[in-house]
């Protein structure tokens, strides 16, 4: 049977963080929403059910970046350290933070607030180091920051999110310098809008749903200015029942197609600048 990851259902103990593999490739994966892992210290304080976490997490975004072979995958949740925010909101205290919701069923210790950051430092840390091996391989590289988003808030029987504000498959730029890397991005899109499934293509829109403002991409913009294109990547979750978690494997399938399919063309767009 086949996990959220795309490998054989394992289960990743409390110490596990992430899981990173890397091949010859200037272009780069992540899947940093995709874990569901809570350490031991912070289960018996966590006020939200494992199926209300779950809904706000990116589930099968690792199965859909799986043929890369430069890819992260991040095993805790996003609701003990959210690697996607800045370190001083990385960790949820306050239900502005996390879509309304109550997370812990008391104030957070300092000492334990204090233990999830590690593991936000030491992420930039390791993609940093990372980066740079890429970097001095490649000269410049690509980074897919691939996530997901609800479209079913108000349940599941509930009608969607209006599509004009919902595209399946959202770009987000924000931190892009726009000028540098305006070819890498059109490729990008042109791959993504030329892909057919079931007869059509998907709807590709940038900047619509979101904007790309995470942590990450910031990141690797404000280390990387000359060489690093971070692409935030969020895809609607029209490839599963959000409220029970049940994944659409058919399209899936696509999805895992369809980001495997831009690595030729963004390799060459990229020896294109040489």
């Amino acid at each position: 049977m086949l996990d959220r990851t795309g490998d054989k259902r394992q289960d990743f103990d409390e110490d596990s963080w992430w899981t990173v593999h890397r091949g010859d490739s200037p272009v780069v994966a992540t899947a940093i929403h995709d874990g569901h892992g809570l350490r031991a210290n912070l289960r018996s304080l966590i006020a939200l059910a494992d199926e209300e976490r779950l809904r706000e997490e990116d589930p099968y975004t690792a199965y859909i970046i799986q043929d890369l072979v430069n890819r992260v995958i991040v095993h805790r949740s996003r609701f003990e350290v959210d690697l996607n925010r800045a370190r001083d909101g990385a960790v949820y205290v306050d239900p502005l933070q996390a879509w309304g919701l109550t997370v812990w069923r008391d104030a957070l210790p300092h000492e334990l607030h204090e233990g999830s950051l590690v593991l936000h430092d030491e992420y930039y840390r390791m993609l940093r180091s990372m980066l740079l091996s890429i970097e001095r391989r490649h000269g410049s590289f690509v980074v897919l920051d691939v996530h997901s988003y609800n479209h079913r808030r108000g349940g599941s029987t509930a009608t969607p999110s209006d599509p004009e504000g919902a595209p399946e498959i959202n770009i987000g730029t924000h931190s892009m310098n726009r000028d540098r890397w305006a070819d890498v991005l059109a490729t990008l899109l042109d791959t993504f809008r030329r892909f057919e499934f079931q007869g059509r293509r998907f709807d590709v829109r940038e900047n619509v749903a979101f904007q790309g403002r995470g942590e990450q991409t910031r990141f690797i913009h404000e280390y990387f200015p000359q060489t690093g294109c971070a692409i935030a990547i969020e895809f609607k979750k029209f490839f599963m029942d959000e409220w029970t978690g049940e994944p659409d494997f058919e399209v899936l399938e696509a999805l895992r197609a369809l980001v495997a399919s831009t690595v030729p063309d963004l390799v060459k767009a990229l020896d294109a600048r040489r």
